[in-house]
């Protein structure tokens, strides 16, 4: 499969960054299929820092719903992780970065800091940290490791632990110019409500692909969730409702 990315759909405004560089494709406009507001919300009370602290300290059994997305490309699986920062704020918020559009790999997406496994990190939760630093300048003094969700591997192939952690509100970010285009906050309630849990779905190749979106809209700005970050929010929604 060609990629194009510079390509628009013929209906996204020229303006907006595209999210994917497959060609005349963007999940803003793929069909949608359901809303997953029968779900109940996690509760606020179990979505403060104690709770959550007590959550991954003493999980309960569940099982993550997405695991791995069809495959884009034929190369190796490569270790990878990303940090789920949630900043202490007088209700907890996940930190999200928006990819710059001349990366390799899932460019203009938004996404949780993070990346490749390299030989020397210790463990998921020392690539993650090293990852938050290098990227948007995350002090890991400022971090407290949580636990970890189960891996959910990318179609680019990518076998991704996702590392929760708490974020002291007094942090300063310093965004890599090359990495990163903009880093925002969206409240975790609003991300574990299934309400806004959107699926979508299209063919291509004859391979039907699905994911879930969960849009943020940011006064005039819409912040655009899916894919593999949505997946693995979507993975800590059944863990903290389970």
């Amino acid at each position: 499969m060609s990629h194009n990315p510079s390509a628009h759909p013929p209906d996204l405004p020229p303006d907006q960054v595209p999210l994917s560089k497959l060609p005349n494709f963007d999940p803003r406009l793929a069909a949608l299929v359901g809303v997953d507001s029968h779900l109940p919300a996690v509760p606020h009370a179990a979505l403060d820092p104690q709770a959550l602290r007590h959550r991954f300290r003493r999980p309960p059994s569940w099982e993550a719903e997405l695991r791995q997305e069809p495959r884009f490309t034929n190369r190796q699986s490569a270790p990878a992780a990303v940090l789920v920062p949630l900043v202490m704020r007088e209700q907890l918020c996940v930190l999200l970065t928006q990819r710059t559009t001349q990366l390799a790999n899932h460019s203009g997406q938004i996404a949780f800091p993070g990346g490749r496994q390299d030989a020397e990190d210790a463990d998921a939760a020392a690539c993650a940290l090293r990852e938050a630093e290098e990227e948007i300048g995350l002090d890991p003094r400022h971090v407290e490791v949580l636990g970890t969700l189960p891996t959910y591997t990318t179609g680019t192939m990518f076998v991704v632990t996702p590392v929760v952690a708490l974020v002291t509100p007094d942090h300063r970010l310093a965004l890599s110019p090359h990495e990163v285009a903009d880093a925002f906050e969206v409240p975790l309630p609003f991300l574990m409500n299934p309400a806004h849990h959107r699926r979508h779905a299209v063919e291509v190749d004859g391979v039907r692909r699905e994911w879930f979106a969960m849009p943020w809209q940011d006064g005039s700005r819409e912040h655009f969730i899916w894919g593999a970050t949505a997946g693995m929010l979507r993975n800590l929604y059944r863990f903290l409702s389970a």
